[in-house]
């Protein structure tokens, strides 16, 4: 493959994106090629590449130097495309059917070619559409154990550890989230968006000391707990997915953090749509949070028992007290993240997409209701059967 140096950053076009893929020589200086912007996130460019004769088609993802949600009044550092092809990789290595392969990376142009997945369907759209992923969840947690464990003190050399971690100091990022997901939506801030049928539940949010001291402990966690190399934004827009395949992406927020704010990220939004469903509909979600919990138990625990990094590993109570403290964040965050999605500044399609107004507005007050319920009550539930149990009990009473 070619290499291509860049002396100094530039937005690409779909030319240039184009001449740049025809350089790597991953398509011939003479195919024709299409090529079109995809991207509807809210920090970078996506071009997908395709030759209209062989259908072979490659993603360029390219970081723009402030978020794109608020435009250039929101500068970014561009460092966080590499962060996010070196996250990838690392991923990859612990579970290579799981996260797409990256073809080349550039750190001037903040560029990442990857594999392209457009026969999949990004998870949080199919889900709204009613889509059934019988994988999902077991994929997901079979992922976040690998990827957790492995880049822990419990697998890796403390000073190997500490060395990874110096290369995903991602201060940009994490403030977005220190800021969008732990603050902002706590206090009356500009950054809030919520329909004013919601304000006197927001009102009452804001006034309630008990669950705010709940999530200053949070966010002390996320700030100071340096347990695994995160994913950092793993939500179902951030995960391809099919009947029998899925694939994660878009780890830029990727950092050192607690273990349990990946799968809470994950556990959150799957609530989304246990909220929005009834029914049979309903049920499947809710199997769907008891199997990834499960999945992640068990591969986690395997994982744990073949290591022999960590002298303390059979200590009679150390892996049980692990998994513990990672089930409570992950109630704690997904509650965090279920509210900031609500009034905050990102909202997701799985509540702002519903049509009619009475019901979109029950639903972001019972999402509201369940953030403040898994944040208040995390230490209180000592297993998932006693959460998903209380999740049904709330949604059943909102929908008589």
């Amino acid at each position: 493959m070619a290499v291509i140096t860049q002396s100094a950053y530039q937005t690409l076009t779909e030319q240039t994106a184009k001449e740049l893929v025809r350089k790597l020589g991953l398509f011939d200086q003479n195919e024709e090629l299409n090529v079109r912007e995809i991207g509807d996130g809210n920090l970078n460019y996506v071009f997908q590449i395709t030759n209209p004769s062989t259908n072979k088609r490659i993603i360029v993802k390219q970081a723009l130097p402030y978020a794109k949600v608020v435009g250039e009044s929101w500068p970014l550092t561009v460092k966080r495309a590499t962060i996010e092809a070196n996250a990838l990789k690392i991923f990859k290595s612990y579970n290579p059917k799981l996260v797409p392969e990256v073809y080349y990376s550039d750190e001037q142009l903040a560029v990442t070619v990857m594999e392209d997945l457009s026969h999949l369907t990004i998870a949080r759209t199919g889900l709204i559409k009613g889509e059934s992923y019988p994988l999902l969840s077991k994929h997901i947690g079979e992922y976040l154990a690998k990827t957790l464990f492995f880049t822990s003190d419990f697998y890796l050399h403390p000073t190997k550890k500490k060395e990874l971690a110096k290369q995903f100091v991602n201060p940009e990022l994490c403030k977005i989230t220190e800021d969008l997901v732990f603050t902002d939506p706590f206090f009356d801030r500009e950054t809030n968006d919520f329909e004013e049928r919601l304000s006197e539940d927001v009102q009452q949010l804001w006034e309630d000391d008990e669950l705010k001291l709940e999530v200053a402990k949070l966010k002390k966690a996320f700030l100071t707990e340096q347990e695994a190399l995160l994913h950092g934004d793993l939500h179902t827009g951030s995960i391809f997915a099919g009947s029998l395949e899925t694939k994660i992406i878009d780890p830029e927020f990727a950092f050192y953090g607690p273990m349990g704010f990946d799968t809470g990220q994950y556990f959150g939004n799957l609530i989304f749509q246990a909220i929005t469903r009834n029914g049979e509909k309903r049920a499947e979600i809710l199997t769907s949070l008891k199997e990834f919990w499960e999945t992640f138990e068990i591969h986690f625990t395997e994982l744990w028992n073949c290591s022999d990094t960590d002298p303390y590993r059979h200590t009679h109570g150390y892996l049980q007290s692990v998994l513990n403290k990672i089930f409570q964040d992950t109630l704690g965050f997904a509650g965090c993240e279920l509210i900031r999605r609500t009034i905050g500044l990102a909202h997701v399609k799985d509540l702002d997409g519903i049509q009619d107004e009475s019901k979109r507005i029950q639903c972001k007050k019972m999402t509201l209701s369940v953030g403040k319920m898994l944040i208040k009550n995390r230490e209180e539930h000592g297993d998932q059967q006693s959460v998903l149990k209380s999740l049904n009990h709330l949604l059943d009473q909102a929908t008589r």
